[in-house]
């Protein structure tokens, strides 16, 4: 199993939220639209060859698979969706071809849930598991699913199994993130501390999730010292994602920093994820440049929202909270996001959107989640506090 795949599906445990919807294209040769990546990128040049060899043989399915894979982990590197578009597409072929293909069940699987086709992914991914049971990758996605969906249990009976299929840091990564989303914060961070340092040397991949993973842990352990000593590990593996920018841009903005996150982000546009930490950092700092980078945002939502895709809706919510000022839009934004995705910060935006429009009972979801779970963060409890002042739970 590459180690880039497998960072690419620990990346899940992140987020899945805030991507917007992929187009689809009808066919391997129809041209979108030229992607921004550099055509000296070692990745899109693999991927342009690979399409060379598959329209000389449009019948290779293993190639069709190669190529898909490819495209989904640019995507989730570099958080530009039109790539989930690319990998649909050289994937419909095999919807009829490849019924008892194990690695056809864990792409689909993987598009379905980036769609938050939830469901269906799981569906795909027992399927995969089904053929192929030695395979930790779908098992660790269904994890990574249960725990958007907020069932614990589940996720934690998929960690449960990576133990005889993976490695004891894959493993342990997987069960301290459940933990720490059910109040045993200190004990999932020293775990996952004590089982990194033994597993040294690490691959890059692997090391940047789980500094990652260590980094959010300390935050909430109110210890910024180390947490952002573990970004910087993570930083320094050299490998291009999103994610570990936006908790990291997350961090700085917290620390009141956004100089720093517009030199981060500087060529990072293009990710509506990090378009909206350099929205939030320019108008943090009064740059001159914050009108245009929220001008993006406005207009991608509208064009989103025209498409009646909601898989922006927990971003959006906060592009109109914290830089539109609009705390209703905000709220219902949010409102309609935690119908589907229960992550701690879709808690902490719907939270924070009915404090700021005077609806504290619409964030009654959010409470009861951070009660039942005993999810462990200063922040949201005290945002529970003030909820419950002005009547929530009531």
């Amino acid at each position: 199993m590459s180690p880039r795949f497998l960072t690419a599906l620990l990346l899940a445990f992140v987020a899945t939220a805030g991507q917007a919807a992929p187009f689809t294209p009808k066919s391997d040769s129809e041209v979108v639209e030229r992607l921004p990546a550099s055509a000296t990128d070692p990745q899109v040049r693999r991927v342009d060859a690979l399409r060379k060899q598959l329209a000389a043989r449009p019948d290779d399915n293993g190639l069709r698979l190669d190529i898909a894979r490819r495209y989904f982990e640019m995507a989730m590197a570099q958080g530009d969706p039109r790539y989930i578009g690319y990998a649909s597409a050289a994937l419909l072929p095999l919807e009829k071809t490849a019924p008892n293909d194990a690695s056809y069940w864990l792409l689909h699987g993987l598009l379905q849930q980036y769609s938050h086709d939830f469901p269906g992914a799981l569906t795909s991914l027992h399927k995969a598991s089904e053929l192929q049971p030695q395979n930790p990758e779908p098992v660790a996605w269904r994890a990574a699913i249960d725990m958007v969906e907020a069932k614990y249990d589940d996720a934690l009976g998929e960690c449960t199994r990576l133990v005889t299929l993976s490695t004891a840091l894959l493993a342990q990564g997987c069960t301290a993130y459940v933990q720490a989303t059910t109040g045993h914060l200190q004990e999932a961070y020293d775990a996952l501390a004590k089982e990194y340092e033994s597993a040294k040397p690490v691959v890059p991949e692997l090391a940047l999730w789980v500094d990652t993973r260590l980094a959010e842990m300390a935050i909430r352990l109110q210890r910024p010292a180390v947490a952002e000593a573990h970004f910087k590990d993570a930083l320094g593996q050299n490998v291009t994602d999103q994610f570990l920018l936006g908790a990291y841009t997350d961090f700085l903005l917290q620390q009141r920093r956004p100089q720093e996150v517009m030199v981060l982000l500087k060529d990072w546009e293009r990710s509506d994820i990090l378009l909206l930490r350099l929205a939030l950092a320019g108008k943090a700092a009064g740059d001159s440049r914050a009108a245009d980078w929220a001008s993006q945002l406005r207009d991608r939502f509208v064009a989103a929202a025209q498409r009646g895709d909601r898989l922006h809706e927990q971003e959006a919510a906060r592009f109109e909270l914290d830089v539109e000022g609009q705390p209703d839009k905000a709220l219902a934004y949010a409102s309609r996001n935690y119908t589907q995705q229960k992550e701690p910060r879709d808690a902490e935006i719907l939270m924070r959107s009915a404090l700021a429009a005077n609806q504290p009972k619409a964030a009654q979801p959010a409470l009861d989640w951070l009660r039942t779970s005993h999810y462990e963060d200063a922040g949201m409890a005290t945002l529970a506090t003030q909820l419950a002042a002005k009547g929530a739970g009531k």
